[in-house]
């Protein structure tokens, strides 16, 4: 996504051999005097504008933050990567598996339905220690653990892969 950059702030950093594009909250009067968190937040708006859904009034608005006043303007935020543990990115994937499917079956291109923020799932669910006091003991339990899961760790497989 390109920012329009109303405020000038797209900035070229070079590293080494490297080049970087980073987008400086100092071109936001009010920047200094806001809170980190308020920040990264700013920079963030500097980063997606696009003029509809962040716009140059959001940005000045974040930058004329008062503490002690009323919110009257909504922070936009556009995350750059979403992460969900399992027991929200298990129905994420069956809609956009379900999703995918359809427009397949309606003779689109199902590889166009994909979220838009980069996303990853985190399987984060307790394991059950079968074998222990035993060298092979990691190896044996992963067995019996990817013995149980399969079927589900086939389908969040096959739900992610955008050429099914």
């Amino acid at each position: 996504m390109a920012s329009l950059d109303s405020f000038g702030a797209k900035t070229p950093l070079s590293v080494g051999d490297a080049s970087h594009e980073i987008f400086r909250i100092d071109r936001v009067p009010g920047h200094e005097r806001l809170p980190y968190s308020l920040k990264v937040l700013l920079e963030n708006l500097l980063r997606t504008e696009d003029g509809a859904n962040v716009t140059a009034e959001h940005i000045r608005a974040l930058g004329g933050w008062d503490p002690d006043a009323e919110p009257s303007v909504e922070i936009q935020f556009t995350p750059a990567r979403v992460l969900m543990q399992d027991f929200t990115g298990v129905p994420c994937v069956v809609d956009l598996a379900t999703m995918r499917e359809a427009v397949r079956n309606l003779g689109g291109d199902p590889s166009k339905v994909n979220p838009l923020a980069p996303a990853e799932l985190v399987i984060d669910h307790s394991v059950i220690a079968d074998v222990f006091g035993r060298a092979d003991a990691f190896e044996r339990n992963v067995e019996f653990e990817y013995g149980r899961n399969r079927e589900r760790y086939q389908f969040l497989r096959w739900g992610t892969w955008p050429g099914w």
